[in-house]
């Protein structure tokens, strides 16, 4: 009798304990999320392309950040279940909350299709940042439905040598056309960066991206938020060196349109060690959270 006695206080306890680390674990998301504004703030793992996972969750981990949208140099999409379960404890193991993975192309290969959903839904992610062929979209319909993962269309902005060719997804009205016939769950990942690089020769639009924002209303499911500098050609910090971007305007657009998706910092300058920059931007950013009030 003492020892199912002693056996009922372990496992009441050992229960106490896992009831208590979640609640520490939700109590560090929701204090991220109250210092962001409600808004769920991560990192683009590209920023860290130059680390291999665990280095680049660490560093993640370090900003203080407790979401990841994963890109497949991180965790391949063709992974093992051994892989893809190691992955998933890192991810454990630093607090990193994958919310989003991409960004991937799909295409009318409907079973190719299929794999990448299957693949997010057992990394666990509840969005896919996509480039999906317009011959896509068939295919895309059937999978959002089935599996109740978004997809989040990407604009690259200028491209080719030069950046002399727009992207095929180069801005909100291009996405939504594409998309208003089709399952509401498909969507857009806006990209600051490469609406600001859109304003170069010879293209010389003016795609403001609060006002992008507010034309994909709904179907705003993502956000990479960054700041290119045109001249220099490279990512800066948010608003300095050359920046342009108006990051409480940003914000005031995603409070407009209701937004509950993802925002991933991304930055693409310093590779090799892009954490002192990406530190400035979220600065940057509780800065504009402060004003907007």
């Amino acid at each position: 009798m003492l020892h199912a006695q002693t056996r009922r206080r372990f496992l009441a306890s050992s229960a106490a304990l896992a009831a208590g680390a979640t609640l520490a674990r939700a109590g560090q998301n929701q204090a991220g999320d109250n210092a962001f504004a409600g808004f769920t703030v991560g990192i683009q793992s590209y920023t860290f392309r130059n680390f291999p996972l665990e280095q680049a969750l660490r560093r993640t981990a370090d900003l203080g950040l407790r979401y990841a949208e994963l890109f497949r140099g991180h965790v391949p999409v063709n992974s093992t279940e051994a892989q893809l379960s190691a992955a998933k404890n890192l991810l454990r193991q630093y607090n990193i909350t994958p919310i989003a993975f991409g960004v991937e192309r799909f295409t009318r290969d409907h079973d190719a299709n299929r794999r990448t959903f299957e693949f997010a839904k057992n990394l666990g992610v509840r969005y896919l940042t996509a480039d999906p062929d317009p011959d896509s979209f068939d295919s895309l319909d059937r999978l959002v439905a089935e599996h109740d993962i978004k997809i989040a269309i990407h604009p690259h902005g200028p491209t080719g040598q030069g950046g002399r060719m727009l992207h095929r997804w180069y801005s909100a009205e291009v996405i939504l056309e594409a998309v208003r016939n089709h399952d509401r769950r498909i969507g857009t990942c806006l990209d600051t960066g490469h609406l600001i690089r859109s304003a170069q020769p010879p293209h010389n639009l003016r795609l403001d991206p609060a006002q992008q924002i507010r034309t994909m209303g709904a179907r705003n499911f993502g956000l990479h938020l960054k700041d290119h500098n045109n001249e220099r050609k490279t990512d800066v910090v948010f608003g300095r060196d050359g920046g342009v971007l108006d990051v409480g305007a940003v914000l005031r657009a995603l409070r407009e349109v209701r937004f509950d998706g993802y925002i991933s910092i991304e930055y693409e300058a310093n590779p090799n060690d892009p954490s002192p920059d990406v530190r400035a931007c979220l600065d940057v950013f509780r800065e504009s959270v402060r004003r907007l009030g």
